[in-house]
């Protein structure tokens, strides 16, 4: 793990090597990444290498925890005139820790915005986030981490104490990785991974419902710090549950995200 005294960012990255700092800790283990962190960093190397394509579809498998320890990264692919497709891997010495899969396309800065929501909720938006008390998941340790510091959270619909579907808007208090401004996907990826924790369905004490996975789709690059995460998870299998999101930045609906969820009794 990197020493946090060096820089206030999630990362630092020097050539093919990622350190993490104790801002991407996570929740479940002291060891661990939060999701959140190793998500926004693929989407950040991602659209390093495409540029001046954005990544638009974004995957992220968690093979195992992702340890705060160095790690080496790869990228690979190749941007077309309009699309490009991209793989990256973390790895903690010869293992494979995390795995991305892009799609990234050509942004046109002058094109025109046709809607700003879904066609059949033409004022499909989420109170803003000054309207909304801060929001700690229930029964998370209050430590240095990913999800206590490295994150600004609201809560603008459901509760803290009931289980349900739930917004929460986010915004990273401190950069991805050192030297790099945030990308609108680094922000949506970031964020799309708490989905599964502010919309709980089963106490924390009992259970752990971690996700396996994370996929990002934008049809539209948010603007701005916060990104409104709009989330309901359904558990109906035994041991297998999914939780479903909806992104917002402050002008409307930006697009979606979906977790595929491991349940076990602690």
């Amino acid at each position: 793990m990197a020493d946090i005294g060096l820089s206030d960012s999630v990362f630092i990255v020097k050539e093919n090597t990622v350190y993490p700092t104790e801002l991407a800790r996570g929740p479940w283990d002291p060891n661990a990444q939060h999701g959140g962190a190793p998500a926004g960093l693929f989407a950040q190397l991602i659209e390093r290498a495409a540029e001046p394509q954005r990544v638009v579809r974004l995957t992220v498998e968690l093979l195992r925890p992702v340890p705060l320890c160095p790690l080496t990264y790869h990228v690979t692919g190749a941007a077309g005139r309009s699309v490009g497709r991209w793989t990256a891997s973390l790895s903690a010495g010869d293992r494979e820790v995390a795995r991305a899969y892009a799609l990234t396309g050509r942004i046109d800065p002058e094109g025109v915005i046709l809607s700003r929501a879904d066609e059949g909720e033409p004022n499909d938006q989420l109170p803003f986030p000054e309207n909304g008390p801060a929001f700690r998941i229930p029964g998370m340790p209050e430590q240095r981490s990913f999800y206590c510091t490295a994150m600004e959270a609201r809560l603008v619909t459901g509760s803290v104490t009931e289980p349900g579907p739930a917004a929460v808007w986010f915004r990273l208090r401190h950069p991805l990785t050192n030297g790099e401004p945030l990308t609108p996907m680094g922000r949506a990826a970031a964020s799309a991974d708490f989905g599964n924790g502010i919309s709980w369905v089963l106490p924390f004490d009992q259970y752990v419902y971690t996700n396996a996975d994370l996929t990002v789709s934008l049809f539209r690059m948010p603007m701005g710090e916060w990104i409104g995460v709009d989330a309901r998870t359904r558990i109906d299998l035994p041991g297998i549950g999914v939780t479903s999101t909806k992104l917002y930045d402050r002008q409307g609906l930006v697009g979606f995200a979906h977790q595929t969820l491991v349940v076990c009794r602690r």
